[in-house]
């Protein structure tokens, strides 16, 4: 007969590979696919395979371990996604193409962030799980009695072995049976379509309509596929070689400002290091992006900005999405992998995002302002959402009970605030550039930062502050897609802050053409500001 502490044992590991089994094979997740809202569930076999009912299905390997499957059921495509005024042409369709175009070119971040939803949902039902069988193990403990307990422990203990085999046993037989989903009849051969040859789709099979659909369309949707992926790989590849001309260019220069070694010294001592060029002392260096539009082709190119530029902090100034919609948390998902864990993200969202969006970037751990100054970085940050929103065929609107211009009144009384307390904030971040105005003609707010415009503006005096707007970082014009290759230029910014006089001292500008080519500026300095009436203004490397 096994100890009694034996037993307790392989009770509680009885229990938990119950709960984990339970977990592992009832996880389901809501999210999206392309366009449409998808249902995910986690099944015995170990493929990957998206149910498009009538049309058939495409089925590839399974991103989830230990062998499990997913099981996608591809829904109908949000109302508010469809919805607008005029009657539907192909040109209304082309959000849901571009949506669709997303998919196509970056899969392997959609079934990512599927895994992660899965396996989370899998880990809570566990718990759950074991939970209620912990809270019913006490109940029925209480219930029994000692006595009647001390009679079940003495006949069941001899046999504690065998009860937990069965048990196991039947656990595995359970969790075999309720995770898998029999694989629909078909008379077509499975076998993996030469059609996504060379592309994130490798090795999937199709069934059904669809495979007929795809042989008859193969040649324009790998076409469009290797367009795409080419397109900003080539983007990427010349951004590094403008990164590197623009070293060699900040090298050279240093090279001619070295001071001159006197006789009798070190040469050495003089030598510049090798390597990207550095900052100076007590500098924060700041990335900024803004308006991307759902272009996830321009993730990579982000990855390689913020590795280049050495990057601690990255600012978005918002509009991440087109429609703030639940399907376009991919997005928000693809933009937030370029930043390393170690970097703080901060974003203050425009009117083409939403609060679903918002709550999407909290996930990823992203700081999203909230209308109170936040230190992130070692940099006092005040900003908020925009106070409208935009949705295609639905026009503007207000999303609380304030416009604009008050949004900015309450944005400058909370940067006043901050300033009397001796807690001056060092940036506002905004979408729209016209909700910072008041804050900056005030004296309260140093600088602005904004997008909204798709176009660069300053830096500028406004007040007694400065503002900037940042350019479109997605490519993103009207009238025009932000996915596929660039119709506009894109534009990402550089900053400098000197985490000492606690101002901004310098920016470059950071440009991807439409025609691949990339352009990384050379340093310029910030203009002055109006100097604020009895405010001494401070140099930089100056304590405040």
């Amino acid at each position: 007969m096994p100890s009694r502490w034996a037993r307790w044992v392989v009770a509680v590991v009885a229990a938990l590979t119950a709960c984990v089994g339970f977990g592992a094979t009832t996880a389901r997740a809501e999210l999206s696919l392309g366009p449409h809202q998808a249902v995910y569930e986690v099944t015995g076999g170990p493929h990957l395979v998206i149910d498009l009912g009538p049309l058939g299905r495409i089925v590839s390997t399974s991103p989830l371990p230990l062998g499990l499957g997913v099981s996608v059921t591809v829904q109908e495509i949000p109302a508010d996604l469809t919805a607008v005024d005029a009657p539907r042409t192909l040109t209304a369709m082309s959000q849901d193409l571009d949506s669709y175009l997303q998919f196509f070119d970056s899969p392997q971040q959609t079934i990512d962030t599927a895994a992660r939803a899965l396996i989370e949902d899998a880990v809570i039902r566990a718990v759950g799980a074991f939970a209620v069988l912990v809270a019913a193990f006490l109940i029925g403990r209480a219930v029994l009695g000692a006595r009647r307990r001390g009679e079940l422990a003495a006949a069941i203990a001899p046999r504690t072995w065998q009860i937990a085999g069965a048990a196991m046993l039947v656990v595995a037989v359970w969790a075999t049976s309720t995770g898998s989903v029999p694989a629909r009849r078909t008379s077509e051969p499975a076998e993996a379509s030469m059609v996504f040859a060379g592309t994130a789709l490798e090795g999937a099979t199709l069934t059904g309509r669809l495979a007929r659909v795809i042989d008859t369309y193969s040649g324009q949707l790998v076409g469009l596929y290797r367009n795409n992926s080419g397109y900003y790989t080539a983007g990427r590849e010349n951004l590094e070689a403008a990164w590197d001309e623009a070293d060699a260019r900040e090298r050279a220069a240093a090279d001619v400002a070295a001071p001159v070694v006197p006789d009798g010294a070190d040469a050495a001592d003089t030598t510049l290091p090798d390597g990207p060029p550095q900052p100076p002392e007590n500098t924060l260096t700041v990335l900024l992006v803004s308006d991307l539009h759902c272009n996830t082709g321009m993730t990579p190119l982000l990855r390689t900005a913020v590795a280049r530029s050495g990057a601690g902090l990255v600012l978005n100034a918002g509009d991440s999405t087109i429609n703030g919609t639940d399907v376009e948390n991919v997005c928000v998902d693809s933009f937030s992998s370029a930043v390393p864990d170690d970097v703080p993200l901060v974003v203050a969202d425009g009117n083409h995002d939403s609060l679903l969006i918002s709550a999407a970037e909290r996930s990823q751990g992203e700081t999203v302002l909230d209308g109170s100054v936040v230190e992130v970085a070692g940099m006092r940050i005040l900003g908020d959402r925009d106070p409208l929103e935009t949705r295609i065929g639905a026009g503007t609107t207000a999303v609380r009970e304030e416009t604009p211009a008050q949004a900015g009144e309450r944005l400058r009384d909370v940067a006043c605030e901050a300033r009397d307390a001796g807690e001056r904030v060092d940036l506002l971040l905004v979408h729209n550039p016209a909700v910072g105005d008041a804050g900056l003609r005030s004296g309260c707010v140093p600088f602005q930062i904004s997008g909204h415009m798709h176009k660069r503006i300053g830096p500028e005096a406004i007040g007694y502050g400065l503002r900037y707007v940042n350019t479109t970082t997605g490519g993103a014009s009207l009238g025009k897609l932000s996915v596929g290759p660039l119709q506009y230029p894109a534009g990402m910014t550089v900053l400098r802050f000197d985490t000492v006089s606690r101002s901004f001292t310098q920016l470059r500008e950071v440009t991807v053409d439409p025609d691949r080519s990339a352009t990384v500026g050379d340093w310029e300095p910030m203009p002055p500001a109006w100097p604020l009436p009895g405010y001494e203004p401070v140099r930089p490397g100056t304590p405040r």
